[in-house]
């Protein structure tokens, strides 16, 4: 038989008095090869706050949980997105000669524009329930989480989104990120994480601000990085933290 297809903000308008709402997609939107490991977290009020991406080229069980099972792993090969880094951290040159980085901008372009769509979808929704104060939105496969919180709710009715051109997604304001890098991480529970990387992402403005109030802290990232997510990922934000930090800005867009 026919199947009507509704719109959440259609079928969330009979509900008068909600405070607290969580939406799960059926899936997340950006389609990655097999074993490629992407998940962000963004939150937002009428533009991005923050967003954190954590992304490795290929997630495996260690060789040593391997023997456990019975089974054999092999190394991972030596490519771009694995080759060893030197002690102090930093990325090998090769990271940027076979197209590693290229890779991770891309992560990061694609994990953006996901999130803003989602927060385009949510607008309807905000203006339609003046009492929610807590929104997340999901996705089944745990690829994206977007999140706002009360005040956040109310800067968007308050002062309209900015969409990107002809999209129907939200202008994405310029950008301050910052990116760590490690060849190999192990997780709890005997995962390999095979040429991780995590980048933590705010506007340039607000990210100048933090960094004249930070002078003296010492810190490269606070808790929206860390607690980003569950573990086992929480480990591995941990680890990449204490690496060498690099930093990039990207335009508006």
């Amino acid at each position: 038989g026919d199947v009507s297809h509704h719109s959440p903000s259609e079928v969330l308008r009979s509900f008068k008095e909600l405070r607290s709402l969580r939406i799960e997609l059926p899936a997340g939107e950006l389609g990655m090869d097999d074993g490629v490991l992407l998940k962000w977290k963004a939150d937002f009020g009428s533009t991005l706050g923050s967003c954190v991406i954590l992304g490795a080229a290929s997630a495996s069980a260690s060789p040593s949980s391997a023997a456990k099972d019975g089974a054999t792993a092999a190394p991972p090969p030596a490519t771009a997105d694995c080759a060893e880094s030197d002690d102090s951290g930093s990325i090998p040159e090769s990271f940027y000669t076979n197209g590693g980085l290229k890779l991770r901008v891309l992560w990061t372009i694609s994990s953006l524009i996901a999130a803003s769509a989602r927060h385009y979808l949510l607008q309807p929704i905000i203006s339609d329930h003046a009492l929610l104060e807590s929104l997340d939105l999901t996705d089944a496969d745990g690829q994206g989480v977007l999140t706002m919180d009360k005040w956040q709710l109310q800067e968007l009715r308050v002062r309209p989104v900015s969409a990107s051109g002809d999209s129907h997604r939200t202008l994405m304001p310029a950008l301050s990120m910052r990116l760590w890098y490690a060849p190999h991480i192990e997780l709890p529970g005997g995962t390999v994480l095979n040429g991780a990387t995590l980048v933590a992402i705010k506007p340039s403005e607000e990210a100048m601000m933090d960094a004249v109030g930070n002078a003296t802290a010492g810190s490269a990232g606070g808790s929206w990085v860390s607690d980003a997510f569950e573990e086992p990922y929480r480990t591995a934000v941990g680890v990449l933290l204490k690496r060498r930090m690099y930093s990039l800005e990207m335009n508006s867009f």
